[in-house]
């Protein structure tokens, strides 16, 4: 299967790949659904924008909690590292990820369109002013903007808000393009981000998924399945394509 997988990727000629929490869990990052997901032990209305606008300290000691205080220790593992090694190679385009860890651009990835934002962005619910999170003292909350003194608030999206853009264009124009699609650690239950790999699919594209159990996808559009965790595969997968 992996020599499969990796004739695919190096004979394909413009390959895509779509991540979601399973490739940033042997960071350290939980998921957030199912056994031991964030939403066991914290409320998913914490991260409702009305919950938001109307108990904003409160919501954002949790979001400091989760998001920066265990999230701003976490490293990239091999699965990061492997796909930036496939775009440096030229065998990968573009990374389409529903993560908000940043990990593929610390492992060194450059083209990353980040489908459900960025925990490394704050933007000014009033003027629209972008911050990274380190000119942002944490310390006192809820943070407010340096040049009007609105409310801070992570640039990712909340339930209740939109995909943002020019993420979710990107994401769609790169997902009819692509020829070959790898799909890792995403299991297919996260509207609309879970359409994605059915649009590649639709329009030609060669499935592959890397995942440690069988998902949404794997008998729907998928056509080579690695059964096995995100870092592990990576690593058989790199192996095989320098082989060839």
């Amino acid at each position: 299967m992996y020599t499969q997988a990796a004739k695919i990727i190096k004979s394909s000629k413009r390959c895509v790949a779509f991540t979601g929490a399973g490739i940033s869990v042997e960071s350290g990052i939980p998921p957030f659904r199912g056994e031991n997901g964030l939403w066991n032990k914290y409320d998913p209305q914490t991260f409702d924008i009305q919950y938001f606008y109307s108990h904003t300290k409160q919501s954002w000691e949790v979001i400091r909690e989760i998001f920066y205080d265990l999230f701003g220790k976490v490293r990239p593992n091999a699965a990061h590292y492997g796909l930036a090694e496939l775009e440096a190679n030229n065998m990968l385009s573009s990374v389409i990820t529903q993560n908000v860890d940043n990990l593929h651009k610390d492992a060194g990835s450059k083209i990353v369109h980040e489908f459900h934002g960025s925990l490394k962005n704050l933007i000014c619910l009033n003027c629209r002013a972008k911050y990274e999170i380190l000119e942002i003292d944490l310390n006192v909350l809820p943070p407010v903007c340096k040049k009007c003194d609105g409310i801070l608030k992570p640039d990712v999206i909340f339930f209740g808000e939109a995909i943002p853009e020019p993420a979710k264009t990107n994401s769609f124009n790169e997902t009819r393009k692509a020829d070959c699609f790898i799909l890792i650690g995403t299991t297919g239950t996260v509207a609309p981000a879970n359409t994605i790999p059915s649009a590649a699919k639709s329009n030609g594209a060669k499935i592959i998924e890397i995942n440690p159990y069988v998902s949404e996808y794997t008998r729907s559009v998928t056509d080579v399945f690695l059964e096995e965790k995100a870092s592990i595969a990576m690593e058989k997968l790199m192996e095989e394509i320098d082989k060839l």
